[in-house]
């Protein structure tokens, strides 16, 4: 086992809790076992775990890590350098006071950013990412994450790690081979053929939602709406939280409570016309750090 801690001095703002615990990730366990225990959840000193698959300029293996933020650092337990693999998905290395600055100076933002102050937007691996949206449709927070957990207990590989048996998110090839009954006994509904569906095109080579990580934002958008399941929103989301899309506005429940009580203006009609209005109400390249501050902020029952 390694183990070792980031200074936050050198981060920057950084709340963990609210990063993990704020509806933009569904591949974190919390060690206690009470994810999700309330709405407004941060600045807790909770053990948080998940298993990384290789990432791209990142790490080369699939690691077990564990993490928790306490005393202005970021203590961390893995099966290798965890350094690289934090900062990537917690994204830790951005100037979140600069791109909070950069952003519109209105009053919903200004209330939201002071109360979840260092909530960071997540990088998720790709396909996770894509299955765990593909799933949120008209579904509790709790509901989801639920789903993810299932389906890597029942068909991702086990990894032992510091006397416990944790399990890796599904391979595209792992869920492509279930049956959709199978999927449907995890709870998943009548997500379950869209799951089956997606994961067997990726797996198939007939598409892989990283590769639209090089477009011009709307084509990579309407490039993930092939998958199956897969509407605009839930494209923005995998955007926005997976593939660095910074100025992805997912048009939610919550944002659409927003544009309707705070910028009417910005209600064109359609999802790209309204997207397109908010987003630069938002202020453009960082859209995606308010609408995720907005969410959470309206979510917990701000105003």
């Amino acid at each position: 086992m390694e183990s070792g801690a980031i200074p936050l001095e050198s981060v920057g703002p950084f709340d963990l809790q609210a990063t993990v615990e704020s509806g933009q990730t569904y591949l974190w366990d919390r060690a206690d076992g009470n994810m999700y225990e309330r709405m407004a959840a941060h600045g807790g000193d909770h053990w948080y775990e998940t298993v990384v698959p290789p990432i791209d300029g990142v790490s080369d293996e699939r690691a077990v890590v564990r993490v928790r933020q306490v005393d202005g650092r970021l203590e961390w337990e893995s099966t290798t350098d965890a350094v690289p693999i934090l900062t990537h998905l917690l994204r830790l290395d951005d100037d979140l006071d600069a791109i909070l600055a950069a952003t519109p100076d209105l009053p919903l933002l200004r209330r939201a950013y002071e109360e979840y102050r260092g909530m960071r937007l997540v990088r998720d691996p790709p396909f996770p990412c894509l299955i765990s949206f593909i799933c949120s449709a008209q579904m509790r927070v709790s509901r989801i994450h639920g789903m993810q957990t299932r389906m890597a207990e029942s068909y991702g590989d086990p990894v032992e790690f510091d006397g416990r048996t944790y399990h890796a998110f599904p391979t595209p090839g792992q869920l492509a081979e279930r049956t959709e009954a199978e999927l449907r006994d995890l709870s998943l509904g009548y997500r379950a053929p869209y799951v089956r569906r997606t994961a067997g095109m990726v797996a198939d080579g007939e598409a892989d939602p990283a590769a639209a990580r090089g477009m011009a934002y709307e084509d990579a958008r309407e490039y993930l709406t092939r998958f199956v399941g897969v509407g605009d929103k839930v494209a923005d989301c995998v955007l926005l939280f997976s593939l660095g899309f910074l100025e992805a506005v997912p048009l939610d429940t919550w944002i659409r409570t927003a544009i309707a009580d705070y910028y009417p203006e910005c209600d064109a009609g359609g999802y790209a016309e309204t997207s397109r209005a908010i987003r630069e109400r938002f202020g453009g390249e960082y859209a995606g750090y308010a609408q995720t501050y907005v969410f959470y902020y309206l979510r917990a029952g701000g105003e």
